[in-house]
């Protein structure tokens, strides 16, 4: 080989040493222009972008033509039904009386304590928008004071048979309009014991051949509106545009709600294929006959704590839902925020109750579209509450 190849080998090894050799935090520069035959040439390396794509908003529901949100569950419904009075119909929850017909059809359920006596028994008031298509509601019992207190927030109908004397008082109360028993009987096995159901329309006994009037007749009978009148306070819960989760850093897990009664052993079940809560009575699925014995199911479920007085030693009592309260939580989606509460019951009208997120101030709570079961617990049995 030449010296004229070894001498341009040394000088491209030298230059290659050069280049790679300084400290890679500095700057690199180019060489002396008295390097000729080499071009150096800087690149900048253009950063990768990312297009963000934005997931379009979902869409609110169109509502068709003559539908709307009921005020109740904001579920379309016919708008023959928007100025119609729910009814709140008292039902038995003792196990005798299972199983329950026309449960399933109610917008909203209450549980409470129905008595001191017999581990604290439960009882069931339910409100129903589109009573008329309900085949038959019951088994229908007694009611208690405090029920007068929440069925005013609906502008209802309170459906009943009987009661303590201490009702006596509300009865007459200007809000309350109330039909109170001579429902249907129907016929249970029984000679001389019959369950009683409330129907809309007129209902005769096959057996007995005796007839009752259903609530259609019963309503005109008694002179009572059919539309929301004077003493309606208005709407009376808040809803989400869309369905929404409880993503609050204070939210905590709420599959399985363990309620303090004792005697229904009362609970919920988050049914995550569903996405709401089932209704466990007596260790077992709450089903109602009148749908197919298809498992009560709610979207919302409100815990309400609460004080109450004892009225004699007989077990009936009040609940002071009137003023307010400082206990209770908000369940939907499998998750529980803790909520408290305020109930104005002045100028003898019943005015709504208002739930409040307990963390924000002054925050109202939003519901998800659905039916909601709403239990009133003792205060001195607030502690026995498990939800996990």
């Amino acid at each position: 080989m030449s010296k004229k190849f070894y001498l341009l080998a040394a000088m491209g090894l030298s230059l290659c040493l050069l280049a790679g050799c300084g400290n890679k935090d500095e700057e690199t520069t180019a060489p002396a222009s008295e390097d000729e035959g080499i071009t150096w040439e800087t690149v900048e390396e253009t950063p990768e972008v990312t297009e963000t794509v934005e997931e379009p908003e979902e869409e609110p529901e169109v509502v068709p033509e003559g539908m709307y949100r009921s005020e109740l569950t904001n579920e379309i419904i016919s708008k023959d039904l928007e100025t119609q009075r729910p009814i709140a119909v008292m039902v038995d929850n003792e196990i005798t009386a299972l199983n329950h017909f026309g449960v399933n059809s109610a917008d909203i359920v209450y549980e409470i304590m129905n008595s001191t006596k017999n581990d604290r028994v439960t009882r069931l008031m339910c409100i129903f928008k589109d009573y008329a298509s309900v085949e038959k509601i019951g088994s229908i019992r007694s009611t208690r004071p405090t029920n007068f207190f929440l069925m005013g927030e609906y502008n209802a109908i309170l459906c009943h048979d009987g009661g303590p004397f201490y009702i006596n008082d509300y009865i007459a109360m200007d809000y309350v309009d109330n039909l109170n028993g001579g429902f249907a009987r129907f016929s249970n096995g029984k000679n001389t014991e019959f369950t009683e159901y409330i129907t809309y329309d007129g209902y005769t006994n096959p057996t007995t051949g005796n007839s009752y009037a259903g609530l259609k007749d019963r309503i005109a009978q008694a002179g009572y509106d059919t539309q929301y009148n004077s003493f309606y306070p208005g709407k009376h819960f808040e809803f989400n545009a869309k369905e929404t989760d409880l993503t609050q850093d204070y939210a905590i897990p709420a599959t399985t709600v363990q309620l303090p009664f004792k005697h229904t052993s009362s609970k919920l079940v988050y049914n995550e294929s569903t996405k709401t809560y089932d209704y466990y009575v007596y260790n077992q699925a709450h089903v109602d006959e009148g749908d197919g014995n298809k498992i009560t199911s709610f979207k919302n479920v409100i815990i309400q704590g609460c004080s109450f007085s004892q009225l004699d030693e007989n077990g009936y009592l009040i609940y002071n839902v009137v003023g307010a309260g400082d206990k209770g939580y908000y369940l939907t989606n499998g998750k529980a925020i803790p909520i408290n509460w305020y109930k104005d019951g002045s100028n003898g009208i019943q005015y709504n109750i208002t739930y409040f997120d307990n963390i924000v101030e002054g925050g109202h709570i939003k519901l998800n579209t659905g039916k909601t079961y709403i239990t009133i617990v003792p205060d001195d049995s607030w502690g026995d509450l498990v939800i996990k």
